[in-house]
């Protein structure tokens, strides 16, 4: 339907606890997925989550079979998720370079857990729960975070492992943020 306008770091929107979804199945709410993977797909990004274009729901997708900002990373399910809830299956955490739509241009390394189970709901009320690891544990962590107000820079805790990619990965394009 329409690539949408994403707010970068700074925009106090993206700092806000999003609201649960309360109406499934709606036009409204399949429109603004549409607008949602139109979005990521066009920023080339591995997820979005719907206060990155403005929008204070708890609603994220992600998924991909192949993206070349990660090109080692193995394809993640396209997943919507809604008023999700994570929870960790062990304290063991992992880290990695992690960068962001809404923070272009900048890769930070994350220490998240490693495998999690997640649940929720999809667009029409129907529950969702996956047991999951590795990148796509990260990945659900970090759009997630987008729900709650936080954006991966608030995690980075050594800030020699945090600067613009074009300086950490000469070569690599420096619009490829997630």
């Amino acid at each position: 339907m329409a690539v949408r306008d994403i707010l970068k770091m700074g925009d106090p929107r993206l700092l806000r606890q999003a609201e649960p979804v309360t109406a499934f199945d709606t036009p409204e709410l399949h429109a603004l997925i549409v607008d949602l993977f139109d979005t990521m797909h066009a920023a080339n990004g591995a997820g979005l989550a719907a206060p990155q274009i403005g929008v204070n729901l708890q609603v994220v997708i992600f998924g991909f079979k192949q993206n070349t900002r990660y090109p080692d990373a193995p394809e993640v399910p396209q997943t919507v998720l809604l008023n999700s809830v994570l929870e960790p299956l062990s304290d063991q955490r992992e880290e990695g370079w992690e960068g962001c739509l809404s923070v272009p241009g900048l890769r930070g390394v994350v220490s998240r857990y490693q495998r999690l189970r997640y649940s929720g709901v999809d667009p029409f009320g129907q529950r969702i729960v996956r047991e999951v690891d590795g990148f796509h544990a990260r990945v659900v962590q970090h759009e997630c975070d987008h729900l709650i107000g936080v954006l991966y820079p608030m995690r980075v805790t050594d800030f020699s492992r945090f600067g613009y990619t074009e300086v950490l990965f000469p070569g690599m394009d420096a619009s490829a943020d997630d």
